[in-house]
């Protein structure tokens, strides 16, 4: 049986929003997103992202189940990240429980691009798959 998640850091922003970084192991970080993530939350979360990544992290999961409406902008946040992580031979997933939001991922075919998990246990039990045009 598996520790409950330490939470490490929690920064309250506009419109209740907010990211925690409740990284559960030394080579994954889990950022849990609440609220809105719109041009506002968007600068903090491309700056919890990248310090992940620059950390060292091979996986990072954001589990967006607190989420009730994601942009443009942090979609954008999102796409730079897998982009950066796979090159580094890592992964992004994302945890996408609402059927609404997963709608917008089927949609704009993002489905295609981000590993889409109902769970944060599902995206921390699976390993990576493997990256295309990495051996």
């Amino acid at each position: 049986m598996s520790e409950p998640p330490i939470r490490v850091d929690a920064q309250p922003l506009a419109r209740g929003a907010r990211i925690e970084d409740e990284s559960e192991r030394s080579q994954a970080t889990v950022l849990s997103a609440y609220g809105e993530l719109d041009l506002h939350i968007t600068p903090e979360l491309q700056d919890r992202v990248v310090a992940a990544i620059e950390g060292g992290a091979e996986l990072v999961v954001v589990d967006l189940s607190g989420v009730t409406f994601i942009d443009s902008m942090a979609l954008g946040v999102l796409l730079g990240a897998v982009n950066r992580l796979r090159r580094r031979g890592g992964n992004l997933r994302l945890v996408v429980p609402s059927p609404d939001l997963r709608r917008i991922f089927e949609i704009s075919h993002l489905d295609q691009v981000f590993t889409l998990e109902w769970t944060r246990e599902a995206a921390l039990a699976q390993p990576a798959p493997p990256v295309p045009g990495l051996p």
